[in-house]
């Protein structure tokens, strides 16, 4: 198989048919690199680097979920940019930000958050002003996050995952 690329709108590429061990690498070989997010969905990868600002909104988000956990008297453990993935479902990704509140005390001392032993975050904050070329909400649902906060330049969006019945 072959990889092939395409340009995906406002600063990302998008790459056909990535092994997940292809994925791994690039995302270890990366990980020191500030702004470059990757996304992988069963043999896709989309590279972006986010804006200003998306930058901007990312930390206005996230000080409005640290003030109301804050005012609300809950304990949480704000994980940033955490990668969120699992090889048995090919996916993974990385949010803006993540929060875990509801298991904020499953994974408080924890150096590695493991999705395959550990819960997702409780909480993701999503800055989609570039528009990603994979269905990033497809992606958290299957990962199993229940709520998603999705800023899209003009309106936020709370997304709650429903169990399928």
């Amino acid at each position: 198989m072959t990889a092939t690329f395409t340009r995906t709108p406002l600063h990302g590429i998008l790459l056909n048919n990535i092994t997940w061990q292809t994925y791994e690498s690039l995302r270890s070989n990366l990980a020191e690199q500030a702004g470059i997010r990757l996304t992988y969905d069963r043999g896709k990868l989309e590279i972006m680097t986010p804006l200003a600002p998306h930058e901007k909104y990312k930390k206005l988000l996230g000080s409005f979920v640290e003030a109301l956990t804050e005012e609300t008297d809950r304990d949480i453990c704000s994980l940033g940019s955490l990668t969120c993935k699992k090889e048995d479902l090919a996916r993974g990704l990385e949010p803006d930000r993540c929060y875990y509140i509801q298991n904020e005390q499953v994974v408080w001392d924890k150096d590695q958050i493991d999705l395959n032993q550990d819960p997702p975050p409780d909480l993701v904050i999503e800055i989609d002003i570039t528009s990603s070329s994979i269905d990033r909400l497809e992606l958290y649902a299957s990962l199993g996050v229940p709520e998603v906060l999705r800023y899209d330049g003009t309106r936020l969006i709370v997304y709650q995952l429903q169990e399928n019945e």
